[in-house]
């Protein structure tokens, strides 16, 4: 992903480069006389990095972030040493991998500990009528160099020394083992900007370092491919017939036969010939559609246009706003069946499961939401552009425009990395343990997920993923070694030639994705997708010619088919042909006419308390204490209490102080419950 260090910068912090090389300038010349970073020997480089390491742990808040930004400006590549970009990309890599070695990111993580604890920087925020870059300054230079050190050790490549390989598994047991995972802090910062108590988090950068964590501890769509081949293997299952994804890279993009025959049918008045209309084999659409892969299908013939399409979803629901569409009412637990379960999860959760809750109920989605096209502003709506708003609003027609491209681009880069972070966690939970899958599924659910994502898809989305919200000169690390032209309107416009925009495109799959993760196989999550009329708005979206995309659309139509009625398939027959011909059928199955035995009544809660019920039943058996803590005999005795062995795991000594924190100091001693006792 080439594009993934640039997203990191806004363009409004642009002006943050020459601050960090002056930063590292400044420093290493009072050090190193006479030379460069690039003339030093390894030992040289090591000792200064070890003194920039010394300078974060100074008392004074200026000097610490004077020594960050130092290290900021290594971990970007000396670029003031530079002449070209892949020098740069060079030298980043080199400075990374030798920053970790140093211990740089467990400096720089309990810097983190300290920023997201800063109460007085939350409470300056909170007063704050509007926030800006400013508020953000240190935590910012922070989770740029973590997220650089992650991003450069994470990607391997064919000539990296052997040393650079341990580092690279040393790192990666660092972030998911040690004292806690890495993710979990990074959560728990999503989730305290969403209550709204620290309003200046920088959350794209936040969310784009949990996305690339989560890629290097879990293991990207390759990496789960390979655990599920080799957990196939250890439980003598036949191997998988196919990769999927491999399939639809294979796959052609699907076009209505409509618009290429007119096309043909114009050609041929123009010579001025009659002739009945001609049959047109598949190559000639397909080298139609590649020639131009993304373009809108206006002049053709669309199927069933006047759909009741804007009532679906807008002005129904107004979401995040009202309570849940679905509450899970008390569950009328049915009987469970006995069956021979594992004897718990392959592996110890490290996360509680009020904080799961807390998570991902409704954290990510609320960013989601905010971060959508198609979201209103609104007053009491989190605030998503704190780290890309000046601390001085453009003057000139040309600065506003600048800043309203860095604005969508911001807005792009968030619904990227939601999206990628959701659907790689429900992958991996549904190949660790399925119970995992389907209690993290019904939270999403329950948090308006589907409707949210539909809302997201109702909007031109021919417009979206053609959109080209990026300025090329001031993208990193080209802006690093070439001087910025003089801000014109043609300037703003060069952007690349490419005739999609990459982050949309993959956006857009990964909520489709997400979309058929959630309602596969479950009944009542179909009609929900029936109900939000989603078929004309999935219908538009066959509009952008990319296989993979049109693939999972036509499987969100298809398991809602039948529930659409005799009259949208007769006017919809295009979308069935598209249907049979792309999506794998089952035998038998008879997924296009209403005589299926699902066709059944609509009941949401009771299927879905059944699910509940039963992964509560899993949690019950495998981790619940034998006893009820009322029926547990109580030890009143000081000294056998505090002289009692307990059994704590062997890394407890670390988290320790944490665990004070979390599970002592922070829980609120209900004094009445002793007065009200009986």
């Amino acid at each position: 992903d080439l594009e993934s260090v640039p997203e990191l910068y806004s363009y409004t912090e642009e002006p943050e480069f020459t601050i960090n090389r002056k930063c590292f300038e400044e420093d290493f010349q009072t050090q190193v006389q006479g030379k460069r970073w690039p003339e030093l020997d390894l030992a040289k480089q090591k000792a200064y990095v070890m003194r920039l390491l010394d300078g974060l742990e100074v008392v004074n808040r200026d000097k610490r972030l004077k020594a960050a930004r130092a290290v900021l400006y290594l971990a970007q590549g000396v670029f003031g040493e530079c002449d070209v970009e892949a020098e740069v990309l060079h030298w980043s890599r080199h400075n990374n991998f030798l920053l970790f070695q140093m211990g740089t990111f467990s400096a720089f993580l309990e810097l983190l500990n300290m920023e997201i604890d800063n109460s007085q920087a939350c409470s300056s925020a909170l007063r704050k009528p509007a926030i800006s870059l400013a508020d953000s300054t240190e935590l910012r230079v922070l989770l740029s160099v973590m997220y650089l050190m992650v991003e450069n050790i994470r990607v391997e490549a064919e000539a990296d020394p052997p040393e650079w390989k341990s580092s690279r598994e040393t790192f990666r047991t660092e972030l998911s083992e040690y004292e806690e995972p890495f993710a979990l802090l990074l959560f728990t910062m999503v989730a305290k900007f969403c209550s709204g108590h620290a309003p200046h988090f920088p959350m794209k950068k936040v969310l784009l370092l949990l996305w690339k964590v989560l890629l290097f501890t879990l293991g990207g769509f390759e990496a789960l491919q390979a655990m599920k081949t080799k957990k196939r293997e250890e439980l003598g299952l036949p191997p998988l017939p196919e990769d999927s994804i491999q399939v639809v890279r294979r796959m052609r993009a699907a076009s209505p036969p409509t618009y290429t025959i007119e096309l043909l049918d114009q050609q041929s008045s123009k010579r001025g010939h009659r002739s009945r209309r001609p049959l047109v084999k598949q190559d000639s659409l397909d080298i139609y559609n590649e020639r131009d892969p993304f373009k809108n299908d206006e002049a053709g013939v669309d199927e069933e246009e006047n759909d009741d399409v804007d009532s679906g979803i807008e002005g129904e629901l107004d979401l995040m706003e009202r309570d849940a569409i679905i509450q899970a009412g008390p569950a009328q637990r049915p009987p469970i069946e006995r069956v021979s379960f594992p004897k718990g999860l392959p592996w110890a959760p490290k996360v509680r499961q009020k904080d799961i809750e807390h998570f991902l109920e409704i954290a990510l989605l609320k960013i989601l939401l905010a971060a959508a096209p198609t979201s209103k502003a609104k007053t009491d709506s989190i605030n998503i552009l704190a780290d890309v708003l000046p601390e001085e609003m453009p003057i000139t027609v040309l600065q506003s425009m600048k800043l309203g491209v860095d604005v969508n681009r911001h807005k792009e880069i968030i619904v990227k990395s939601i999206s990628a972070s959701l659907l790689l966690l429900l992958k991996h939970f549904k190949l660790n343990h399925i119970y995992q899958f389907e209690y993290v599924s019904q939270h999403l659910v329950f948090a308006n997920c589907i409707p949210l994502i539909l809302k997201f898809f109702n909007q031109n989305i021919m417009s979206y993923i053609t959109a080209k919200n990026s300025i090329s000169v001031l993208d990193y690390p080209h802006c690093t070694v070439h001087e910025l032209p003089e801000l014109t309107a043609e300037s703003l416009e060069a952007g690349d030639n490419n005739q999609f925009c990459w982050r949309n495109l993959f956006s857009c799959i990964n909520l489709l994705r997400l979309l058929n993760k959630l309602t596969k196989w479950k009944h009542s999550r179909t009609m929900m997708l029936v109900v939000f009329k989603s078929a004309p708005i999935l219908k538009r979206a066959l509009k952008v010619k990319q296989a993979m995309m049109q693939l999972y659309v036509l499987k969100l139509l298809k398991i809602q088919t039948k529930y659409l009625g005799r009259q949208w398939r007769k006017s919809n027959m295009k979308t069935m042909s598209a249907i049979y011909q792309k999506v794998r059928h089952r035998m038998n199955d008879d997924w296009a006419y209403g005589n299926d035995i699902d066709a059944r009544p609509w009941d949401f809660q009771a299927e879905e308390c059944t699910l509940r019920a039963n992964i509560e039943a899993f949690n019950s058996r495998r981790y619940d204490k034998s006893q009820d803590s009322e029926f547990a005999p109580v030890d009143n005795c000081l000294q056998s209490v505090l002289g009692q062995p307990l059994e704590l795991p062997e890394d407890f000594h670390y988290s320790y102080e944490l665990w004070l924190e979390r599970e002592v100091f922070s829980q609120p001693i209900r004094w009445e419950e002793l007065l009200h006792y009986q």
